[in-house]
């Protein structure tokens, strides 16, 4: 049987590979989210990239805890956190098992069941925006921490996987540091995102908050 272009599963290998890798390549690929009101689909259009434990600004970076032990575990599984008490972001564990790496979905277009996102992100003033931004991303596909461990690569029928989509050109893959992470996490230009794509998020520097933060709250 031959596989409609775009539309081949991604495998378990795709993400079994070291974290600065699959980050970009996961660009114009399609995240497919299937709920009970029906399917979705949404193209890649921004991440970031955390490197676990030679990372501050990874979850990871202090070992292994309850809350981040998916990232430690086979790549291809979806990691799920909530944080600032309101909001969920979804990520994509990569590199061999035990490194703890992962990706954060940050920004996509909803190709497929955009009226299913439409009521969840009433704020939106067009699709563009239905997506635009990690927390808008998980709340515009319902996802919650219900899906955390959630293995992508189990097929279509999953609650989460991905297919090949349609990568962009290199020449319209850009990079530079990710949003809001300071300290020594800060430099990293591990934010990928499709140049001049109306679904990528604005990029916003760190900026110190008069209370403590709670450690594990930064991304992935």
């Amino acid at each position: 049987m031959t596989e409609t272009p775009g539309r081949a599963p991604l495998p378990r290998s795709f993400f079994d590979r070291p974290v600065l890798e699959v980050a970009p390549d996961l660009l114009g690929r399609t995240l497919v989210r299937n709920t009970a009101e029906g399917r979705m689909e949404l193209r890649l259009t921004e991440v970031e990239a955390y490197a676990g434990a030679i990372d501050p600004g990874s979850h990871a970076f202090r070992g292994r805890t309850a809350r981040n032990a998916v990232m430690f575990g086979p790549p291809g599984h979806a990691y799920v956190y909530f944080t600032y008490g309101m909001w969920h972001c979804l990520n994509l564990v990569c590199g061999p098992e035990g490194e703890a790496s992962g990706v954060l979905l940050r920004a996509g277009e909803i190709l497929t069941g955009a009226e299913q996102a439409r009521p969840r992100r009433r704020s939106a003033r067009a699709d563009k925006e239905l997506a635009k931004g990690p927390a808008r991303l998980a709340t515009a596909l319902d996802v919650t921490l219900s899906l955390n461990g959630t293995d992508t690569c189990a097929g279509e029928d999953a609650p989460l996987s991905l297919l090949t989509g349609t990568p962009p050109p290199p020449d319209l893959v850009a990079n530079g540091p990710r949003t809001g992470v300071g300290g020594d996490g800060a430099p990293h230009p591990w934010r990928y995102w499709i140049t001049d794509d109306p679904t990528v998020s604005p990029y916003r520097p760190h900026t110190p908050r008069k209370r403590p933060l709670d450690s594990g709250k930064r991304l992935v």
